[in-house]
This record gives C-alpha cells, structure tokens and sequence, in this order.
C-alpha cells in the first residue's frame, strides 16, 4: 500500500475539512474523528514523507490559503460533510470560493462525497437532495462506466464494487465538460472527472477513504433518521449492525461478515478499498507534481 517519495522536496498535499468546529464535535461524541484527520492519516500512509496540512473553510475566522497558497501543494482532498450546498450560508460559500481558488491553481484535487459535490457547484455543476432518499453503509452494484474502465482513477478496481457510502444529496448535473466515470441505481453520478481552469479533478460520492469503524460512528451520530428512514427496525438492529462494523476494523477479512453482508475485496482489502485515493496519488499527484519540476 505505501508508495515510495520519487523527488527530494517532500511531497505537500491539502486537506480541506468540510465540516463546522461544532459538527466535528458532535461526531466525536459517538466515537467518530474528524474527517479530516482521518484523511490525512491516510494520506501519510499511501505517501510515507508527503507533508499533509488540514484547513477548515467551515469554520469562521479560519486563515485559507489563496490561490497563490493552493499552488504550493501537489495535491488537495475534500472530506465529506453533514452540510448540504443547497442550504447555502457563508460556511457553504467560503467551501466554494476555496475550490474555485484550488481549480485556478493548477493543483489536482480530489474529493470524496461532499467533496464531490462541492467539486462539481464550483465548477458550474449543481447538487439535489436525492430523492431516493439516503444511502448508507455499503454503496452497493457501484459500476465503472465505459469512461471509466480507461480512466486512471480506476485503474486495478473491479468493474463492480461495493464502497463505503452515507449520503442524502447527488450530483443532479455535472458541470460542461466533466466526464463520467462510475454510476449505480441510487446516484446516478458516483465518480467524476472534472476539468476546470487550471486543474483537474476526481471526485467519487462514496467514501474510499473511511474505515469500518468510521461508518459505526456516523450511523449512531445521524440518530432517529435511521430508523424513521427503515434503515434498521430499532436500536438494538442498529447496534448489532455497528457492531459488525466494528467487528470488520477489529477483524480485517472476516469471511463470516463479508458473507453476511455479500462484501467482495472492494471492502474486505484496504488495499482495494482505498484504491481510487492511490490511484489519484499515482496517477495525478505525482506525475503533476514532475511536470512542474518539483524535487
């Protein structure tokens, strides 16, 4: 899974936390961290020696890089959130002027879920509530589309694959140009590439990036809607269920649980898991990163 630092200069990569200061705390409280963090540990994993930076554009007050700033990093990745761009507010704007600066740059972007989205708004692109209402768990029958079976970003992953996914809004339109690369029954749009400005984009709306234990915390933390939405019958469902969540982190492979639940190694290998974020480090961070003479 780690991926050797080709060039001398270490290799400094973005963050962008999508949540709010009180969100982030929130999740915490059922045994969550924020995405952010999760994310740049990764990171740090896949490119041993890469510098990962996190900033938060949610938060009021929080010193963002400019345009100038972005240009400095070989790569930046979005979060997920508990917003919805449709709500608009300044955390939201903030969210979308930073994304807007990161196109102008000429840095390559990657974003996971809301990451997506805001990918796609930034860009001229827009975002709904998806009215087959929430997808959580596992993101099922997820299907590489022409497109993307010659895209690098799925370069090595199954044509058909699970993820780990929690979302209640899509893509409704994807901005001029933007291509394709993953759909399924429930989003029509689970992978993107976006090109605008300066940069280039991947986005997914499923979450590569979250361990088992991660999707634990964030059904216990989204509360009544899971039963409201007939998700599970009751609390004792749901915990059963996060326990087996917790019980693949603990148990990576267990064959038990990947039977139970019908997993192929898109979700029982972390290596297969987080492909998509390797692949963009590959494939887009480092060759982007030699073209412009960095080491």
């Amino acid at each position: 899974m780690p991926h050797a630092t080709l060039l001398s200069r270490p290799t400094r990569l973005l963050v962008v936390e999508g949540n709010t200061a009180s969100a982030r705390g929130r999740h915490t409280l059922f045994g969550g961290e924020a995405p952010s963090e999760g994310y740049a540990r990764l990171l740090r994993q896949l490119l041993p020696g890469a510098v990962v930076d996190i900033c938060y554009p949610a938060d009021a007050g929080a010193n963002l890089p400019d345009g100038d700033g972005l240009a400095g990093y070989d790569g930046i990745a979005i979060t997920g959130s508990s917003l919805n761009i449709y709500n608009g507010g300044p955390e939201i704007a903030r969210q979308i002027e930073l994304i807007r600066a990161g196109f102008s740059s000429g840095t390559p972007l990657f974003g996971s879920c809301w990451g997506l989205q805001v990918l796609a708004v930034a860009a001229g692109g827009t975002v709904r509530k998806n009215p087959r209402g929430r997808e959580l768990g596992f993101g099922r029958r997820i299907q590489v589309t022409p497109a993307g079976a010659a895209h690098p970003l799925y370069a090595g992953k199954a044509a058909v694959f699970e993820a780990m996914t929690v979302h209640l809004d899509e893509v409704e339109t994807l901005p001029a140009g933007a291509e394709l690369l993953a759909t399924n029954g429930h989003s029509a749009v689970q992978a993107a590439e976006i090109r605008c400005g300066a940069s280039v984009a991947w986005g997914v709306q499923y979450h590569p990036e979250y361990p088992f234990r991660e999707m634990a915390a964030i059904i216990r933390r989204i509360g009544d809607a899971v039963f409201d939405e007939g998700f599970f019958a009751d609390v004792a469902d749901r915990d059963a269920f996060t326990a087996d969540l917790e019980a693949l982190e603990a148990r990576p492979g267990d064959r038990r649980l990947g039977w139970k639940y019908g997993l192929s190694d898109s979700l029982m290998r972390r290596d297969e898991q987080v492909r998509e974020i390797a692949n963009w480090l590959d494939r887009q961070v480092r060759p982007t990163r030699a073209a412009r003479g960095r080491g």
